[in-house]
């Protein structure tokens, strides 16, 4: 090559540079991975659910695909993906978001009503957030956001897992007491049951007693190490699963994440929660 042609390509990259440098940013966007407006069919509320299928799901149209289902989508979603990418790559993952439609200050405003089993003490606090509609949310993912995912994909009935963490456990353990065919695996993070949540899983645990009978159901639950005010209603929350073990329940026994409080423990639960449920879906 001459003189002459070296001195000009650089000229000629020159421009794309510049343009590249000048353009405006991309939103970045996830791979495989689309949002889907949704309506709660009974009250009409308005949710988005994130959807990302496994890299091999175009090509592989014989393949049905276990799920995983996460609520507070915004909060869980990337961290879910980025641990089933590398520990359980044929899977596909539901991300419920919280309500888009409530006016409200703060975005997430809904998982206190929607993830909550009983009413807030506080006439104030229970005015404005109006807890304890676990059951409405609950027919909600069952009736609208399941029917959905297994009308338009291709997802293993017999497969579906549940991802919950904090309030979201909460909601997991009401679902596992009161519907439990719902799900097939169950990942309870750090439980927050509330005050008086722990009485109320042992008293609902006896009157649905009857509905586990001949189920399989497997069960991690895990709690912070340092988490010393939900410590107790989790330990009580794994004493009333115990009981049931013979109605097909398997539980882990309470998953302690060391040297951690309620905000560390997030990671180290997705990561391990991910890791069993690769172990029991394999099983």
């Amino acid at each position: 090559m001459t003189m002459k042609k070296l001195l000009i390509l650089p000229v000629l990259l020159l421009p794309v540079f510049t343009c590249v440098e000048a353009g405006e940013p991309t939103p970045y966007a996830m791979p495989r991975t689309e949002v889907a407006p949704i309506t709660d069919s009974e009250t009409g509320r308005q949710y988005e659910l994130y959807i990302k299928l496994p890299e091999g799901y175009t090509d592989n149209t014989d393949v049905d695909y276990p799920v995983i289902y996460t609520t507070d989508a915004v909060w869980h979603f990337e961290m879910l993906s980025g641990s089933t990418e590398y520990l359980m790559p044929d899977v596909i993952l539901v991300g419920v978001s919280w309500q888009k439609d409530l006016e409200a200050e703060q975005a997430f405003a809904s998982r206190f009503r929607d993830y909550t089993m009983t009413a807030y003490a506080d006439p104030e606090r229970q005015a404005e957030h109006q807890a304890g509609q676990a059951g409405r949310h609950l027919n909600f993912i069952r009736n609208d956001v399941i029917r959905h995912v297994e009308d338009n994909y291709r997802a293993d009935p017999d497969q579906r897992a549940y991802f919950g963490y904090s309030l979201g456990g909460q909601f997991g353990a009401y679902v596992l007491l009161v519907q439990p065919d719902t799900f097939r695996h169950y990942v309870l993070g750090s439980p927050a049951l509330g005050r008086g949540g722990a009485e109320f899983i042992d008293a609902l645990e006896a009157e649905t007693a009857s509905r586990r009978q001949g189920l399989s159901t497997n069960v991690f639950v895990s709690i912070g190490e340092l988490e010393d005010r939900r410590m107790e209603a989790a330990e009580k929350l794994v004493s009333v699963l115990q009981r049931r073990r013979q109605s097909g329940i398997t539980l882990t026994g309470l998953e302690i994440i060391e040297d951690s409080n309620h905000g560390d423990a997030f990671p180290e639960t997705v990561i391990r929660g991910v890791k069993w449920l690769s172990r029991v879906q394999g099983e």
